[in-house]
């Protein structure tokens, strides 16, 4: 079995296994706490006339709010559990999902013939990827943007893992959400925090902006505080006159 294979059977059950409803999920937070502390970034340095493609969008609750400001969003996953869970999640059909692979660049091709030039939205899915995949994805994903689409990514940095690491290891032991995701095998990869810019740049694209966010979570800590975890963001573009 390879690592993509082992990889997809562990987001299948996950997605088939977790709990319906908001907040679930243990990256599920409220997106006036995740998409919208990014749309701005977005707005700035995007053509919103583009589609957007949410990229691993999981069962869509980021991809829904960015439905509102964009003309035509589409939530992409390798899971086919997550596409179903976002399907039925969006009782108001506000956006489309589909199935896709990252990884499978006929597939992506295909999706940029249908498209056109898109922005992406990457929410926290590079340092879940397979190491040796990260490089063709990241290949993938400025073929989607074309001549004049814009790329936000924003990654756990790599200090999350220690934040991870004593919400794990707490007297009680890991929260439900988190005992979710280890139950099936996800664990977080190792990014540094350099190799997202250092991955674009290879793929002939510049960083238009970057910068730190707390990317929320759906846990809170001992002092009733929202547990957030630190992170990276860049815009990043083909054309971009300045990185």
């Amino acid at each position: 079995m390879t690592a993509t294979s082992r990889n997809l059977r562990a987001w299948e059950g996950f997605w088939r296994a977790a709990p319906t409803g908001a907040g679930q999920v243990f990256w599920d937070a409220d997106p006036a706490l995740t998409a919208a502390r990014h749309l701005p970034l977005l707005v700035e340095h995007a053509d919103t006339g583009l589609p957007l493609v949410d990229l691993g969008c999981g069962n869509g609750t980021q991809t829904r709010y960015l439905a509102g400001h964009f003309g035509r969003v589409l939530g992409l996953d390798f899971s086919a559990a997550a596409v179903a869970r976002a399907r039925a999640e969006d009782v108001a059909g506000v956006a489309e999902f589909r199935r896709l692979d990252a990884a499978d660049g006929a597939a992506v091709g295909a999706l940029h013939d249908e498209l056109g030039d898109c922005n992406v939205y990457l929410r926290g899915v590079l340092h879940q990827c397979a190491a040796g995949e990260r490089f063709r994805i990241a290949g993938h994903i400025a073929a989607l943007l074309g001549a004049r689409g814009r790329l936000f990514a924003v990654e756990p940095s790599a200090s999350a893992k220690e934040v991870l690491r004593t919400l794990a290891q707490g007297p009680a032991g890991p929260p439900a959400t988190v005992r979710a995701v280890l139950a099936h095998g996800i664990t977080p990869g190792e990014l540094p925090d350099a190799e997202v810019p250092e991955l674009l740049r290879a793929h002939g694209l510049r960083i238009v902006a970057c910068g730190q966010l707390p990317l929320a979570t759906t846990e809170y800590g001992p002092d009733g505080s929202r547990l957030d975890l630190p992170s990276h963001w860049v815009m990043a573009g083909p054309d971009a006159e300045t990185g």
